[in-house]
């Protein structure tokens, strides 16, 4: 389409920043005048590619056990975590969490992005996840989000009993590496500038207007906001 601007957001459907910088930017284009000319891309990133669940897993213990703290702490960060989204009018059930690899559901949004469709499915994987607490590697579950999006069962299935888009996902993991991306949300804009983390809505506008005023080509991608915003690392939650 002419006089697109492209957003990039590469991120983690297991990230709770993820989730509240799809609603802060969603809230700058909601007020920003080309909306109607915005194409969202969603990138694929793990925070624990290697991850894999035991049944007595839960969000207070890994995050005691991740960071070397005692529960009273996790408990702490997450009370803090909830509150934040729900600032943003969201509504996190941590309690419900199901700690799960993500990468099956990466490759669900990849089939979900070749039909237009990756903007809502990414949405229904962490309402999933953040909210109703269910399990987002569980082929079952993803089948069912898949078609409620509107893919069709057989396709749907066909892919996650297969290793059908492995390979794209870890190409948006070696992307991202390559660009420097340390945490996520991590946001490109029409591959001009970057915003890292779940900034608040005002640098996401500044940005859009930004590029919108400029839309001529730059040879690297330039960090827009000086210090980082909450995002999620292979460390963890910042």
């Amino acid at each position: 389409m002419e006089n697109t601007l492209k957003v990039q957001i590469w991120s983690d459907v297991m990230c709770p920043f993820c989730y509240i910088g799809k609603r802060r930017i969603e809230g700058a284009l909601a007020n920003f005048e080309h909306k109607d000319n915005v194409e969202i891309e969603w990138k694929s990133f793990q925070l624990d590619a290697s991850f894999k669940a035991s049944a007595d897993d839960n969000i207070v213990d890994h995050l005691a056990v991740k960071y070397g703290k005692d529960k009273a702490w996790a408990q702490e960060m997450v009370d803090n975590m909830t509150q934040n989204a729900k600032n943003s009018g969201l509504d996190f059930h941590f309690e419900k969490a199901i700690l799960a690899n993500s990468h099956n559901a990466h490759r669900l949004l990849h089939l979900a992005k070749k039909y237009n469709l990756g903007n809502e499915l990414k949405e229904l994987l962490l309402k999933a996840y953040l909210t109703e607490g269910k399990d987002v590697n569980n082929l079952e579950t993803l089948s069912t989000l898949g078609q409620e999006v509107g893919l069709e069962k057989t396709i749907v299935e066909e892919v996650l009993h297969s290793d059908a888009y492995s390979d794209e996902v870890k190409n948006d993991i070696a992307t991202a590496q390559n660009i420097g991306v340390q945490g996520v949300p991590f946001f490109v804009f029409d591959n001009k500038y970057a915003v890292s983390g779940a900034q608040p809505e005002e640098v996401f506008m500044e940005t859009l207007e930004k590029v919108w005023e400029e839309k001529s080509s730059m040879s690297n991608v330039k960090v827009v906001n000086s210090t980082e915003g909450d995002s999620c690392g292979i460390d963890g939650c910042d």
